[in-house]
């Protein structure tokens, strides 16, 4: 018997986003060991195992298509994030669970190993003013903003000092992103943290 009425539209978009989650996660993979402009559309439709056509009914574009995977890892790490915070007990931990999301980041098993943070390597692709570097921005941001909070709780009557650490330690881990994205390890995220920890200890 053939599908009909909601039945027929709840197929539909069974189907749809099942190709939508295929097309993300060759996407993610392509472009993060390929790079965002080395990557076509026609690399990305193969490694799905999807019609081109399936790939424009579900993103307008190849751009719509790289500022929906960098949405994704951007709530990839905040799930990482997330799941570091269950059992924190105080704002040392707190901050303690931002480098170690970033270290389960780059502990993943990547295809040709790890280069770094994927939303770094995507902006330098991505022209001044593109969609794309605004969502980078606002992950970088939000991480920055979480290491504050977790500082606030540490420094309840020295907001002032509790950004200004903040700032220091988002450039830290940055920092240590970058070599290790370089060294193609995480090692110099084990030292970040632990740089971390023993600024925290001082304060």
């Amino acid at each position: 018997m053939s599908e009909t009425g909601p039945a027929r539209t709840q197929a539909k978009e069974r189907r749809r986003g099942t190709a939508r989650e295929r097309l993300l996660a060759a996407a993610a993979r392509r472009f993060y060991a390929d790079g965002v402009s080395a990557t076509g559309i026609d690399t990305i439709t193969a490694e799905a195992g999807v019609a081109k056509m399936s790939l424009y009914n579900n993103f307008s574009s190849k751009a719509d298509l790289v500022r929906a995977y960098l949405d994704a890892r951007h709530e990839e790490w905040l799930g990482l994030y997330r799941r570091r915070l269950e059992g924190v007990r105080d704002g040392r931990g707190g901050v303690l669970a931002v480098f170690d999301a970033y270290a389960d980041h780059a502990a993943f098993a990547y295809e040709h190993g790890f280069r770094g943070c994927g939303l770094l390597n995507a902006a330098a692709e991505l022209p001044a003013g593109d969609e794309g570097r605004a969502v980078v921005r606002r992950h970088k941001e939000e991480a920055e903003s979480l290491l504050a909070g977790h500082l606030q709780e540490l420094l309840p009557d020295r907001p002032e000092e509790a950004r200004a650490v903040a700032e220091h330690l988002a450039f830290l881990l940055e920092g240590a992103m970058a070599r290790a994205g370089l060294e193609g390890a995480g090692t110099r995220l084990e030292h970040a943290r632990a740089m971390a920890a023993d600024l925290l200890d001082r304060l």
